[in-house]
């Protein structure tokens, strides 16, 4: 050996030797002054039962992503279940500290990994322990991202270099996630890896201005702002958040003024996520040509899809089914692509489905789905398990508590519950034509649950959308329709579509139509109406949405509504499999504001309603039209008795 050479070594052997005694306590003597910090401690010990693997992935633009690999000691021949995730996959494989890998991952890991899966998460670019620049749902390459690379070309390396690299593998890969996690599973779709050979997209988020996340039909969800915060800064990493402190959220965002004004206010307007939504409130190309559901439309279908989504998911109820809508034309077979509803909130399919809320439903429905259904879907195209012939749709039917299997979406035919005189509602053809008036201030609006209003409250958001609704019933600001008891059930499977006539004496207004199942004011010792204890008289949400006025002839192009001039606000609810039993009412609630979860509506016409000024939020009379040419309606799609009773067996 040369004498540099013997330097070098002995260089590099001190090297490894102080790096060595960083990481982990010296076993030399210690004295009162020996510093008490070390370096890092590692979790799994010899007597864990799995291996954690922690690589930084390689990017074809050479950006790195740190992905987490787990799996059970013994693994081998194996698929792998990969998720995407903004949300810390370090933190998603330390769930608690434990030498048991049931115990460090999410509880819908557990039946994959242990029977011969390996489980991988992966911090998307930019967040985290990830190298490169965070886009929040970065576009696909294309005119809105002139780049060469997206979350589809990352999903397409992490993919690839794991077949390559993780020798524990056979060579297939399915991918999965909920929300986020959900845009980054439909991501991988496209373009996808010859390795990609299933995929279950969960509430993804499609189409944030329609109906996830941001906006629903223009008008703006303020709690998009504290999501933009904690994932803007610093990577994620920082728990950054609007520092307004633990009051009311009604009289925050109310004394605040515009959403324009609360982000000056907390000093959060030039957050470029901010600033997206703020500099563009209508659906222009800068929205229109990031929703996924068109991106999949476009592209051939050739991985096998599980679309899922909570019937009160209550973030991204949009998503699911609108992708389904663009695939399923190009399922000749009715097997490449499904769809599943779930009595569930946002992400509920993965945690515990035994209730939500007041409701409580037959057994856990959450694990039921996962064990009967997604784990053999995945067995069959990761392992080459026998075909479970997965349904082409999966729903569970509220009301009566019970799965039901389904040819297709929707199922039911459109059938109109009219809005009539004295607060009626009934699927007769109404009378002459009238209109009922209430007054919306803005100075006043109608709040989305009961005060104090804490959005960041878990007990409050993950099941606002089954709260039950007298609290509002009542107000003189809110019209409540409704039927006689029923004297048969009604079954309705698919979206309920709004038919409504409505005028405002402004130039501008927010409609909220609630389509509920009220229950009988007595229950009768025995009979089962779905809730914890059973709640005479309870007013359970089935679906809830906002149109935004000005949208009325264009999401692109608004304009100001003609004071006093009814006009027909078309909209969808959200998609359900419910069942309004006997004895039970069905009731539509109409009013204008669903305060703090949206933004109020000035009801004067202003060209940004995020910048509108104190002065211009000023009260206006509302009119709702029933009868006649302008009868304002509700289509439920209802299936017959014996299309519900063929759903609920074909399930059994």
């Amino acid at each position: 050996m040369t004498k540099s050479l013997h330097f070098t070594a002995l260089a590099l052997s001190i090297l490894l030797a102080a790096s060595a005694t960083a990481k982990a306590p010296s076993s030399a003597a210690v004295t009162p002054m020996t510093p008490d910090v070390v370096a890092s401690y590692d979790e799994v010990r010899p007597d864990a039962n799995y291996i954690k693997r922690v690589i930084m992935v390689p990017m074809r633009d050479g950006v790195k992503l740190y992905t987490v690999i787990v799996m059970k000691k013994g693994t081998s021949n194996a698929p792998i279940l990969l998720s995407r995730t903004p949300y810390d996959a370090k933190g998603s494989t330390a769930r608690t500290a434990s030498q048991k890998i049931t115990e460090i991952l999410p509880a819908m890991d557990a039946e994959f990994v242990n029977d011969n899966y390996i489980r991988v998460y992966q911090d998307i670019r930019g967040l985290h322990h990830s190298e490169g620049e965070f886009v929040m749902t970065r576009p696909i390459i294309g005119p809105l991202n002139h780049t060469k690379v997206d979350e589809s070309t990352d999903a397409y390396d992490t993919i690839d270099w794991l077949v390559k690299h993780v020798p524990e593998s056979n060579g297939k890969v399915g991918v999965i996630g909920s929300s986020y996690l959900g845009f980054t599973t439909l991501m991988a779709e496209i373009n996808p890896h010859p390795a990609l050979k299933a995929a279950v997209p969960q509430s993804p988020m499609v189409d944030t201005w329609i109906g996830d996340d941001d906006f629903h039909n223009g008008a703006f969800r303020v709690g998009s702002l504290d999501y933009f915060v904690e994932q803007s800064t610093g990577k994620a990493e920082s728990g950054a958040s609007i520092p307004r402190g633990a009051g009311d959220d009604y009289s925050a965002y109310l004394e605040a003024g515009s959403v324009g004004d609360f982000a000056r206010k907390w000093g959060i307007e030039n957050y470029p996520s901010v600033r997206k939504v703020m500099e563009n409130p209508a659906y222009t190309d800068f929205w229109s040509l990031q929703a996924v559901d068109k991106w999949m439309a476009a592209r051939p279908l050739t991985v096998p899809t599980m679309l899922v989504v909570g019937q009160w998911d209550q973030e991204d109820s949009y998503g699911a089914p609108a992708v389904y809508r663009a695939l399923e034309p190009k399922d000749k077979n009715n097997d490449m692509v499904s769809l599943v509803i779930g009595p569930w909130r946002h992400s509920g399919v993965n945690h515990y489905g035994y209730d939500l809320g007041a409701l409580t439903f037959t057994g856990d429905t959450a694990r039921e789905f996962r064990v009967k259904y997604l784990k053999p879907f995945f067995d069959h195209y990761l392992k080459g398990a026998p075909d479970p012939h997965t349904p082409p749709v999966l729903t569970y039917a509220t009301g009566e508590n019970h799965w039901d299997v389904s040819p297709k979406w929707p199922m039911g035919a459109a059938t109109p519950l009219y809005l009539d005189a004295d607060f009626r509602a009934g699927f007769g053809a109404p009378g002459a034509e009238g209109h009922d008036d209430y007054v919306s201030d803005p100075s006043k609006p109608v709040p989305f649950l009961p005060r104090p209003v804490n959005m960041a409250a878990g007990d409050q958001w993950k099941t606002w959308l089954v709260h039950d609704q007298r609290f509002v019933d009542g107000r003189p600001d809110v019209l409540s329709y409704q039927t006689e008891p029923l004297a048969r059930p009604v079954h309705i499977m698919g979206a309920p579509q709004v038919n409504l006539f409505a005028a405002t004496s402004g130039t501008d207004s927010d409609w909220v139509v609630k389509l509920i199942d009220v229950a009988p004011n007595t229950t009768p010792e025995g009979e089962d109406q779905g809730s914890k204890p059973a709640r005479p008289g309870y007013e359970l949400p089935v679906g809830i949405e906002i149109f935004r006025g000005r949208y009325v002839h264009s999401l692109s192009q608004p304009a100001a509504l003609t004071p006093g001039q009814a006009e027909n606000y078309r909209f969808s609810l959200p998609n359900v499999d419910h069942v309004f039993l006997p004895g039970h009412r069905i009731m539509v609630q109409v009013q204008s504001s669903l305060f703090p979860l949206y933004d109020r509506n000035p009801q004067t016409y202003v060209d940004n309603i995020f910048n509108a000024k104190p002065q211009d939020y000023r009260a206006a009379t509302q009119s709702i039209y029933h009868g006649g040419a302008r009868a304002s309606s509700i289509l439920l799609p209802i299936v017959s008795d014996e299309e519900s009773k063929a759903t609920a067996a074909a399930a059994r």
